[in-house]
């Protein structure tokens, strides 16, 4: 749903697959986005790729009822809309900028060739669309499997970085909490309640601006007993 490669490897990903675009000729284009534009719509021809060069995208999906789910935050260094490579003639997604974006632009015919006549790019695209496929199995578990508590502390700690190369920094500026109760699957009244509880046990700062404390990754590794019934205070154990 929100993950990607480690935040050291995410740079040094971002850093060679820049170089091997750099050495492809076709058709590519570059496009600065501005936070809230909207890249591409579901229902759209789908008839592009794009590489992520900086910022970050948000993915949501609209249901035959009307109803949404943001599916993934992809961040610099990788991919979307590679639906056109398939049978699939429109998007599956919309594509929103979630905050200000650079995206390198290319035509489905441009990834094709390159794909076919570069290696090194095949390697490249290849191993994005395995490790999409793991991420994707892995949200998918997390929300079968987790409490609304355990994928909201999950969520959050992925968009701060926790457990990666890096140091772990602020959840991006205004993201909503509608957003974030699309991103779990539940009301954003009951995402606004957890929050209140992880602030009062610390293990968040939240005052426009969220930031992720380590007690939040402690929690969510031990599965502290005493933790979870201040969650659940009703919950019988």
């Amino acid at each position: 749903m929100t993950g990607s490669l480690s935040s050291g490897s995410q740079k040094k990903h971002a850093s060679h697959a820049e170089a091997i675009l750099a050495k492809i000729d076709g058709g590519k284009s570059e496009s600065r986005y501005r936070r809230d534009d909207v890249i591409y719509a579901q229902g759209e021809p789908a008839a592009f790729v794009f590489y992520i060069r900086a910022g970050k995208l948000k993915m949501t999906v609209l249901s035959a009822e009307g109803k949404k789910a943001v599916v993934a935050i992809l961040p610099p260094g990788n991919f979307c809309g590679e639906e056109c490579l398939t049978e699939h003639k429109l998007h599956l997604a919309t594509a929103n900028a979630l905050t200000e974006c650079d995206l390198i632009k290319m035509p489905k015919a441009y990834i094709v060739r390159a794909l076919h006549d570069d290696p090194e790019f095949s390697t490249l695209f290849t191993t994005y669309l395995v490790e999409r496929g793991i991420r994707v199995q892995e949200d998918l578990v997390n929300q079968l499997l987790n409490s609304t508590e355990k994928r909201l502390a999950r969520l959050l700690l992925v968009l701060a970085n926790y457990g990666k190369e890096d140091r772990p920094e602020p959840i991006v500026p205004k993201i909503n909490q509608e957003t974030l109760a699309e991103m779990i699957g539940t009301t954003r009244t009951h995402v606004n309640s957890i929050m209140n509880k992880f602030r009062q046990l610390g293990f968040i700062q939240y005052n426009g601006e969220i930031k992720v404390h380590k007690s939040l990754l402690n929690m969510l590794l031990h599965e502290e007993p005493q933790i979870e019934s201040k969650l659940n205070p009703k919950k019988k154990r």
